[in-house]
């Protein structure tokens, strides 16, 4: 037992001494710069020794032993990660949660559910058309269309009078004119425009009633345009007001300016000198203006720096097509629904009056609103490209609307901003306040509405004019009861609904003086 002992500690001593004289060694062909510097992590080292003695490093990723015991090693992890879950899993299943129908989830992906109503909407739409087509056959008809606007092919009465609206552009700017250089005074100019302004509303008016040859469609064209050009020219001697104000103003200050700078503006490739007053009273001013899509008169609009010749062709090939399927849709639709409903309306039959009235809210709301996308966005797109008008915003999110007054504000832009500028605003800066404001500039639009309407049917029954001033009492309404989509839907029903009935009261008096006599 000794002996094992002594042969054991004596092999310790020399393992010991030989490791102890290695180091030694080491140390001293490090210093010498014989040598590398030893790993300071001699276990680390010592374990990719191993790995590349046993398994080898290939491609800088470690294989062998280790790294299969490492993979099954995760694999069995996973494993029991899985059996875990899988048993939580069959223990509880719920949580709290809402619906998705509810409003308290936040869920807003409804976009399957729009699909759908696109698709039944084609299909009972549809189903409407192809009974229309069984029932009366093809009604379209281009001939007849033009008949809507000549009575008579050697006698253009609309075109005449729409040509004879150049002297009242040209009245405008000459008065302008005269009073930018001082020959005739505020209180004169002030009067000649009224006069101007008057007769823009009155001689076309009357020209629809006394000339025979006019028709509706052909009178309801020629007053809508002299109703822009009213709109127009009142705002062109408001602005031409406000700009001799200012240098009068600037001018008892001794300064030497005008109404705006007299600079170069560079837009891409074009470069549109900007005018400052009086040198805006031109004709190629005047005339730009009197085309661009605007109500609204300013010295200098934003212009786009170019023509977009496919931007252009796009919108062109909507108006066409377009106007096409209106005026196919009206007579293969709309024409038989309203003659159908002439009789229930005559004997007072409120069931099938309320019948006829559901069954022509369809293709009425739909040629509305293909109407608006042909006029508002094609239409005036076309004519604001062709012009390099910069300013497009010709409608807002209207569909959104909530309360009435959001959808009058931002279903026509160009109206509403005329009627901000020239009318509301300076109402309430003569201390009116806004309910009464309002209704004034309700009132203006009820005025209109009939004007464009009454005149040319040469009758007047005050539907539109009802129609447009009962706004006000349902605009309180929806903006005091009802929120959120409750108005949204009130607006529009009142849209569906309340258009249909305007018609029919209008087409079944026009019916009974035009035709009612002899049948």
């Amino acid at each position: 037992m000794s002996d094992g002992a002594e042969t054991r500690g004596a092999a310790t001593r020399r393992r010991r001494t030989v490791i102890a004289v290695g180091k030694q060694a080491n140390g001293r062909r490090w210093e010498d710069g014989g040598g590398e510097k030893p790993s300071p992590y001699p276990a680390k080292a010592k374990t990719e020794d191993d790995v590349a003695k046993h398994g080898g490093i290939k491609n800088g990723k470690v294989v062998g032993e280790t790294g299969v015991s490492g993979q099954q090693q995760t694999g069995q992890k996973k494993k029991e990660r899985n059996a875990v879950e899988d048993i939580n899993d069959r223990l509880s299943c719920h949580a709290m949660q809402e619906s998705l129908l509810s409003s308290a989830s936040g869920y807003s992906n409804y976009r399957g559910i729009l699909n759908w109503c696109v698709v039944m909407l084609v299909l009972s739409n549809a189903r409407l058309f192809l009974e229309n087509i069984i029932k009366y056959g093809i009604l379209v008809d281009p001939i007849q269309v033009v008949s809507l606007f000549l009575k008579d092919p050697y006698s253009w009465p609309a075109p005449c009078l729409i040509i004879v609206s150049n002297v009242f552009i040209l009245a405008g700017l000459y008065i302008e004119r005269r009073l930018a250089v001082g020959t005739i005074s505020e209180t004169t100019g002030l009067i000649l425009h009224i006069f101007n302004l008057t007769s823009i509303l009155v001689f076309p008016s009357a020209s629809v009633l006394t000339v025979d040859s006019m028709t509706p469609v052909g009178g309801v064209l020629s007053l809508g345009i002299y109703s822009v050009l009213f709109l127009k020219l009142y705002s062109y001697k408001d602005t031409n007001r406000w700009c001799r104000e200012i240098r009068q103003a600037r001018a008892k200050k001794l300064t030497r300016s005008y109404s705006c700078p007299s600079v170069a503006q560079t837009n891409g490739s074009t470069v549109h000198t900007h005018v400052s007053y009086p040198g805006n009273l031109t004709h190629r001013d005047m005339y730009y203006f009197i085309f661009a899509p605007t109500l609204c008169y300013q010295l200098n609009f934003p212009r786009s720096p170019r023509i977009r010749k496919r931007f252009l062709i796009r919108r062109l090939f909507e108006m066409l097509f377009l106007m096409q399927l209106l005026v196919g849709l009206i007579q293969q639709w709309m024409v038989p629904t309203i003659q159908n409903s002439m009789k229930p309306f005559q004997e007072m039959d409120f069931s099938r009056m309320v019948e006829r009235l559901l069954k022509l809210a369809v293709p009425n709301h739909l040629i509305w609103l293909i109407f608006f996308y042909w006029f508002f966005h094609s239409s005036l797109n076309f004519l604001a490209e062709l012009l390099q008008f910069g300013d497009r915003e010709f409608y807002r999110d209207w569909w959104n609307s909530e309360t009435v007054t959001y959808f009058w504000a931002n279903w026509n832009i160009p109206v509403h901003k005329w009627c901000l500028r020239h009318f509301y605003k300076p109402v309430l800066r003569k201390g009116v306040n806004k309910f009464l404001a309002q209704t004034a500039v309700f009132l203006i639009s009820a005025f209109f509405h009939e004007y464009l309407v009454s005149v040319p049917l040469r009758m007047f029954r005050l539907w539109a004019f009802m129609g447009m001033m009962a706004q006000v009492p349902l605009a309180w309404f929806v903006g005091r009861f009802l929120n959120g989509n409750y108005g949204n839907a009130a607006v529009w029903i009142s849209l569906i609904i309340g258009q249909p009935v305007a018609v029919l009261m209008y087409v079944h008096d026009y019916y009974v003086i035009h035709y009612g006599s002899s049948t």
